[in-house]
């Protein structure tokens, strides 16, 4: 690591703006390295609160739904109102270089070059739930450089991207005409999440049919949600509907501040992520603490065994685990 990628060094280039250390400073918290993890939670905590409010949007849907296209597009509003835009966007991993496979950005040709936007795919690596395992951290570095809106794309995978809700202020799910399969499948989960749902690609001769389920599904969240969540049609290629859905957007963030579910759901979001970074301390125990394993080991074979319960051995195991740490 050279002087500049230090810490401290990097925690004052990452609060001055500057782009090239906000890459590096992601790069470092994604990292499993256990030199990088250390020097990743010494430059976290060394990072400046947010200088001014931010506005978190998870972005989310199936896949070829045009996530990246109406990003694009958003983002672009947002940097012509003035504002810092961020896009962490969420890629599957590839299995050979653990790398991002579709690679987003190439798909936000105009806001990757804006000189007011930052983008950055990020690899799941293995992580359930349509994020990335570092996506809170990444989300914090972004904002301690002063990007106003965070923009958060899912992998785009199912039912259980509804944790990124634990992550950002607004939930937008994106949805295609004619799916019928995935809305149903996602009924429970993402539907229930959305806070802003639009269905993509009205345009041409698709238009009308897709402003037609867009009706319709208005009309059932009208029985089963209340208050239901604007549902509308747009096309992030052609560009219509994106000010309207622009509108939506920032009444609903006018809306959040001032009923309050604003700051609810910034501390929501700031417990999830306690309870995120408990597991990971827990389970960390055993890399560093070598002395532990062997108790981990024998939990573990006696519910291969059958003699434990997952849930007995997981009990029995903390509770040796607590009086070990004192010595």
């Amino acid at each position: 690591m050279t002087a500049s990628d230090a810490p401290v060094n990097l925690a004052r280039a990452v609060s001055a703006g500057e782009r090239r250390a906000l890459a590096k400073a992601i790069t470092l918290v994604e990292s499993t390295r256990e030199a990088d993890r250390v020097a990743a939670l010494e430059l976290l905590a060394l990072l400046p609160g947010p200088a001014q409010p931010t506005f978190r949007i998870g972005v989310t849907g199936v896949p070829g739904a045009g996530k990246s296209t109406l990003i694009d597009a958003l983002g672009l509003q947002a940097c012509t109102e003035g504002k810092r835009v961020a896009v962490l966007a969420v890629d599957p991993s590839s299995q050979q270089s653990g790398g991002s496979v579709l690679g987003d950005k190439t798909r936000m040709t105009r806001l990757s070059v804006e000189p007011s936007a930052f983008v950055r795919p990020s690899p799941t690596l293995g992580v359930l739930g349509g994020t990335a395992g570092r996506t809170r951290e990444a989300i914090a570095l972004c904002e301690a450089a002063h990007y106003d809106w965070i923009f958060v794309e899912t992998v785009g995978v199912g039912q259980s991207e509804e944790r990124v809700a634990t992550m950002v202020d607004c939930v937008l799910l994106l949805l295609l005409a004619g799916a019928g399969d995935e809305l149903s499948s996602m009924k429970r989960g993402l539907l229930e999440a959305a806070d802003l749902i639009a269905f993509n690609k009205a345009d041409g001769d698709r238009a009308s049919a897709v402003e037609g389920e867009a009706t319709a599904l208005r009309a059932s969240l009208g029985l089963s949600r209340q208050p239901a969540p604007p549902v509308l049609a747009v096309s992030g290629q052609e560009g219509n509907g994106i000010a309207t859905l622009w509108q939506a957007v920032t009444r609903y963030l006018q809306a959040a501040h001032q009923s309050g579910s604003f700051s609810a759901r910034r501390a929501a979001q700031r417990k999830a992520w306690f309870d995120a970074a408990l597991d990971e301390a827990l389970r960390s125990l055993f890399m560093r603490r070598p002395e532990l394993l062997p108790a981990r080991l024998a939990a573990q074979a006696s519910v291969e065994s059958g003699a434990l319960s997952p849930l007995e051995a997981a009990e029995r195991l903390v509770a040796e685990l607590v009086p070990a740490l004192r010595t």
